[in-house]
């Protein structure tokens, strides 16, 4: 086991380290896998992306709870329990910590990775035995400069595709800031409580909350083969209307459908999506635009990208023509733009038509707004410019009236949807669009 120890002391030491699924040294590992260590991106393993976790300012109403929030010093003396779902399996992993939006520097005591009992999402215990601690440059503690990150050592875990991991954090000092980076739509239980509680089994009388803290990803080892697609998205993509704790959302249902197949059983389904979202403006977490660099072209072992947003600029937009018409010149640009940057970067670009709102909070009268929905969806489907495009409009829209969502899908506010609904979207991305890999970006499915 690598346990306290970097994979550079080990190499220090003559080891060398055989990778299931793709041999390596351990220098290679230490360094990140890249193309200086021997043999091409293409031929060599190299880190994957197996889960992350869009980084978001913390608003007031999703801070965590009490004793946890007191102003100016969140989180002192505590533990944070955190499950997630790995897309990717393999024997090395990597945690990833945010401190995107802090107020002050972040310092992280400890930190280890657990199987959850049963291996089940959301739970606050844990299978005896199977704690690992983590390091970050051979040190149990770190402390993460405003606005930066974390990434820690490898971590000898290995770990079958699919399976929830347990993520355990210890603040001793807590964040001394008003201002702290969390993830509100996590749709996952997290438990906190006093003290340094990182080996025990559970965490009796800790408090809960569906939100995640502090961690945005981890990465695998991975095989030449295995790949990233990242789903940009709001909360469609976040999951509203899913099961807590259920991984129900589409991009989980289409990750589960990519793994039945052995065809693209290799392929890693990221989640970068927020509630709220926009293309052209901040709302909840920074614009679309403005975050693709940091949560794609940053993002480790991406091939694909498919976007799936517009939804809340079109019904934060004012219903008027000038404003509408506006509206949709803006979003096609924004669409290019994303587009141009993503294939600069060697990742093809998918499409997805934005699904119907009639009914919701963000219908106008005159519709206005659904004119401009139509008239993107248009583009999106006519214009060629992405490399394929996915229609989720067509998946779930009602037949008989196709501005409103199918009402068997519909979770009540006629805008998102129930797990049936997420697994129509799921379904309507077709399989084969992650199988080519050769194929340039640009070059097209149509």
């Amino acid at each position: 086991m690598i346990r306290g120890l970097t994979l550079r002391k080990l190499l220090a030491a003559g080891a060398v380290i055989a990778v299931a699924a793709g041999s390596s040294t351990a220098a290679a590992l230490a360094r990140g896998g890249q193309d200086g260590d021997g043999p091409s991106a293409r031929e060599a393993a190299h880190w994957v992306d197996t889960w992350v976790s869009m980084p978001q300012l913390t608003e007031t109403s999703n801070l965590p709870p009490a004793p946890f929030n007191q102003p100016g010093s969140e989180f002192v003396d505590a533990t944070l329990r955190q499950t997630v779902r790995i897309s990717v399996g393999a024997r090395f992993f990597r945690l990833r910590i945010s401190n995107a939006f802090g107020g002050t520097a972040l310092p992280i005591t400890a930190a280890s990775i657990a199987l959850p009992t049963g291996g089940a999402a959301g739970v606050s215990a844990i299978q005896p035995g199977s704690v690992r601690p983590v390091t970050f440059d051979g040190n149990a503690s770190v402390t993460i400069p405003v606005g930066s990150q974390a990434v820690s050592d490898p971590l000898d875990f290995p770990q079958p595709a699919l399976t929830n991991l347990t993520v355990n954090l210890f603040l001793a000092q807590g964040q001394g800031s008003n201002s702290i980076t969390s993830h509100p739509g996590s749709r996952t239980t997290t438990y906190m409580i006093n003290g340094n509680h990182l080996d025990d089994p559970d965490l009796p009388g800790a408090a809960s909350v569906a939100h995640w803290y502090f961690i945005s990803g981890i990465e695998a080892w991975s095989s030449p083969g295995t790949a990233a697609a990242v789903m940009l998205g709001d909360s469609l993509t976040d999951g509203r209307g899913s099961t807590t704790d259920g991984n129900d959302r589409w991009p989980d249902q289409l990750l589960s459908r990519l793994h039945a197949d052995r065809a693209t059983a290799d392929v890693a389904i990221v989640n970068q999506a927020a509630g709220g979202n926009r293309i052209l403006n901040d709302g909840l977490g920074p614009n679309a635009i403005g975050r693709i660099d940091r949560d794609v072209l940053a993002q480790s072992g991406v091939k694909w990208l498919l976007v799936f947003e517009g939804v809340n600029d079109i019904g934060t937009a004012p219903a008027t023509d000038a404003a509408q018409k506006q509206l949709t010149d803006e979003l096609i640009a924004a669409y290019q733009q994303i587009i141009t940057r993503a294939h600069a970067a060697g990742i093809r670009v998918y499409g997805a038509t934005i699904t119907p709102f009639g009914g919701s909070d963000y219908d106008d009268p005159q519709g206005l707004r659904e004119a401009t929905r139509q008239a993107v969806n248009t583009w999106i489907r006519m214009a060629e410019r992405f490399d394929a495009v996915i229609d989720f409009d067509g998946a779930v829209r009602d037949p008989a009236d196709p501005r409103r969502l199918l009402a068997a899908y519909d979770v009540g506010d006629h805008l998102h949807m129930n797990p049936s609904g997420y697994k129509a979207l799921a379904e309507a991305v077709p399989k084969r669009l992650f199988v080519e890999r050769s194929l340039p970006p640009g070059f097209g499915f149509r």
